[in-house]
């Protein structure tokens, strides 16, 4: 039987990748590191963008340019977004939409 694992392989944002790899709260808001490992991790196991809607997460497509994009709350006006490629996250984002 043959095994395949969907994982994050690329980032916009340098500030997740850095803390996603090497835990370095350099370049996110501190106070929202507890929940991006979260995110991150199940993104991470995640092989579809539906396995990232959780109840209290705010999951939802987005529109516009970022079609294709995903999008979960992190804290307040923070957003988490990201895509799919086959079964692997890409482009993953951390952002604060004002």
């Amino acid at each position: 039987m043959c095994y395949t694992f969907s994982v994050i392989r690329t980032f916009r944002h340098g500030g997740v990748e850095k803390f996603f790899k090497t835990g370095s709260r350099a370049g996110i808001q501190p106070k929202h590191a507890a929940r991006l490992r979260i995110l991150l991790t199940t993104l991470n196991l995640a092989s579809t963008p539906l396995d990232m809607k959780r109840d209290g997460w705010d999951w939802h497509p987005l529109k516009g340019d970022l079609k294709g994009h995903w999008s979960v709350k992190v804290n307040g006006n923070w957003r988490f977004t990201f895509a799919f490629e086959g079964e692997d996250a890409i482009l993953v984002d951390y952002q604060d939409y004002h």
